[in-house]
């Protein structure tokens, strides 16, 4: 497997950005793996999806956070799951937590959304994690590409667990209107869900058009990442994308 290329700021001001999605079960499994994991992806936005909630969630979260030299950007307990982690790289111009309507019975979910800088790229970002019931995770497909519209930003990255593989009403919908970095530029891994069979794509790198999609995958023969770890992180197999934003 080719490397990825790392992250750098050309002289015409784009940014080449690495951004990872992953689905963390909250921290309640082995989080020294969780960390390494991270870590050896060397991201500058971490698109989070089940980040600690309840009792002491914020401690949790910036202990993972520390640990892999980044810092929380927002979310968490108050996006209602979803979170994002950035590098020191990234300079925030702002950031706000989403909470989507409640379907009694039916968990909580939101959107955890920021607009960040790199250089001269300016770039909005969302993380999520959408129902597992179809018809309202379809609802949900069609607030989170309005609030990337409502960003006001020219260029987006949106990253989650869909909870839906491609083909599925949901992910068709978000991938006609953005690019799916995956299907765009294979690298690495298909599958980010192995526990049970069959294995699926249920969590992807969406991006708008004007973004350069360099590869995206799961990092399975990333140096660092050891399957070991990606087995005892959680039981959802992260995706990481390789992205040239360009100056505003």
């Amino acid at each position: 497997m080719a490397p990825l290329p790392q992250s750098r700021t050309d002289p015409d001001g784009s940014a080449l950005i690495r951004v990872l999605s992953y689905n963390i079960r909250s921290m309640r499994d082995d989080t020294d793996a969780l960390a390494r994991v991270i870590t050896a992806c060397e991201a500058d936005l971490v698109l989070i999806q089940e980040a600690p909630r309840f009792f002491r969630w914020r401690k949790k979260l910036a202990r993972l956070a520390r640990a892999a030299d980044l810092v929380i950007l927002t979310g968490g307990g108050t996006a209602a799951g979803p979170a994002i982690l950035c590098s020191l790289r990234a300079t925030v111009e702002r950031a706000e937590d989403v909470l989507l309507p409640l379907t009694p019975g039916e968990h909580r979910r939101g959107f955890a959304t920021a607009v960040v800088r790199f250089g001269g790229a300016r770039v909005g970002v969302l993380s999520c994690h959408l129902s597992l019931r179809k018809d309202e995770r379809y609802e949900q497909s069609g607030m989170l590409l309005d609030r990337l519209a409502g960003l006001g930003v020219d260029h987006a990255i949106a990253g989650g667990d869909l909870n839906e593989p491609p083909g599925g009403r949901t992910f068709a919908r978000l991938a006609e209107g953005l690019q799916d970095c995956r299907a765009t530029a294979p690298w690495g891994g298909e599958h980010t869900w192995t526990r049970t069979a069959p294995h699926r794509r249920i969590d992807a790198i969406f991006a708008t058009k004007g973004i350069e999609v360099l590869g995206c995958g799961v990092p399975l023969d990333l140096p660092g990442v050891a399957e070991a770890d990606l087995l005892g992180a959680t039981d959802h197999l992260p995706v990481l994308a390789a992205l040239r934003v360009p100056a505003a």
